[in-house]
């Protein structure tokens, strides 16, 4: 259960309507909400906690991405309540961190009523910008780990959908580094199966994580893509998912090409928001 606390002041503006729910049944914990819909939730008494099923496969791409406690240079893009750069932060001291966030009152919010820990502080920048936007900016190479979890409220805004994009972030990840999107879609899954091809028209290795329900277009959910131009630990990614509380299959091989049969690469000029998922999909 949670209780509210806060949320984005009347006529300001921003993606839409913004709230910061305390966790009763953890008391560090806050769920950050846009629309109704969770988009980050952090513990800050134990920020290596990933409460969000899709959030705890992200931590997983982070864990296998270098050996334990090693330093790592990661991008954001679409911080929420920075909760996998906190998550970054406390399992790998010393490691330095873009988040780019392009609504500035969640950005606000977050800073206020859930600030960094100073040890993570200095290690982790903030910059409101527009995820895209922000690329050009950015040295080649220059990043172990580039995550895209952005979302107005419940749609993943078109430009940041296509193989452009994609090609923009391959840009910026090092050449044994990964890049992993959080993609939601529901019943035929035409979003995520062009998202994932236009991801694979960028990188050499590819997977999809979800559960077996949402491939099975069965319901709305999130799918998480990894991808790498270096082998993915595919053995290590379908332990850690076999074993979450919500187990994820993994996709890849054979079963990936059957996934992505027929799927066309979304572009610039064919991309669509993402799927708004279906009332009570986070209830």
């Amino acid at each position: 259960m949670h209780v509210p606390d806060d949320q984005r002041p009347r006529g300001e503006p921003g993606a839409g309507h913004v709230e910061l729910l305390g966790d009763i049944d953890r008391p560090g914990g806050w769920m950050l909400l846009v629309d109704g819909i969770p988009q980050s939730h952090v513990d800050l008494g134990d920020p290596a906690h990933l409460e969000l099923e899709y959030m705890r496969r992200l931590g997983h791409v982070v864990d296998l991405s270098a050996p334990t406690g090693e330093p790592l240079r990661v991008l954001h893009l679409g911080a929420g309540a920075l909760t996998l750069a906190r998550y970054v932060a406390a399992t790998r001291p010393g490691s330095r961190q873009l988040a780019v966030e392009s609504d500035g009152a969640v950005a606000r919010l977050v800073a206020r009523r859930l600030p960094l820990d100073p040890a993570a502080r200095s290690g982790i920048e903030v910059r409101v910008a527009d995820a895209r936007a922000a690329l050009p900016q950015l040295a080649g190479g220059s990043f172990d780990v580039v995550v895209a979890d952005v979302f107005a409220g419940g749609h993943t805004p078109a430009h940041v959908t296509s193989a452009e994009f994609t090609a923009e972030v391959a840009r910026l990840v090092a050449p044994s580094g990964v890049f992993a999107a959080n993609v939601g879609d529901g019943p035929p899954l035409t979003h995520a199966r062009g998202r994932t091809a236009a991801i694979a028209s960028a990188f050499r290795h590819v997977c999809v994580l979800a559960e077996g329900p949402v491939l099975r277009g069965r319901r709305f959910g999130n799918l998480i893509v990894v991808a790498a131009d270096s082998a993915l630990d595919i053995a290590g990614l379908v332990r850690r998912a076999a074993a979450d509380p919500f187990p994820a299959r993994v996709l890849e091989g054979a079963a990936l090409d059957e996934f992505l049969a027929g799927a066309e690469p979304i572009t610039d000029a064919t991309a669509r928001p993402s799927p708004a998922p279906p009332p009570g999909a986070f209830a």
